[in-house]
């Protein structure tokens, strides 16, 4: 019998938690366990100055945001921005929640990974992160 399926599901409001949405053998996940991602603050501390300026973007999240563009073969920044509002396992790697909105524009960081021999690293901590691998 042919049974059709409403779209009654996509208004629905449930109490979940990001980690409960985001598989426990998840890359990201496995990334997450792997990496301390605290070092890139030792490494960017002198960039950041104290008391003046506009609020910063966590240089993690920065760092993070790239890494799923190079670790999932996103084509570009402005792609990987919109995979990240649409994909609750990014959301949840970067550590923001349903809500925040994902950074439209951070800074550009060159890397060439897959199908090249040459790193292009335009980031110290960057950088930093792969040569700590």
């Amino acid at each position: 019998m042919l049974r059709k399926s409403g779209l009654d599901g996509r208004t629905q409001l449930s109490l979940v938690s990001l980690d409960e949405l985001v598989p426990q053998d998840h890359l990201v996940r496995k990334i997450d366990r792997a990496i301390d991602f605290s070092f890139i603050y030792d490494l960017v501390e002198d960039l950041y100055s104290e008391d003046n300026g506009r609020p910063s973007i966590d240089p993690v999240v920065l760092i993070k945001i790239v890494f799923i563009q190079c670790l999932f073969g996103i084509r570009s920044m402005r792609q990987t921005i919109r995979e990240i509002e649409t994909n609750v396992a990014y959301r949840w790697f970067i550590g923001y929640d349903f809500t925040q909105p994902i950074p439209t524009s951070p800074p550009s960081v060159k890397i060439t990974f897959a199908g090249s021999k040459t790193r292009t690293c335009s980031s110290k901590s960057l950088c930093a992160l792969w040569r700590k691998r």
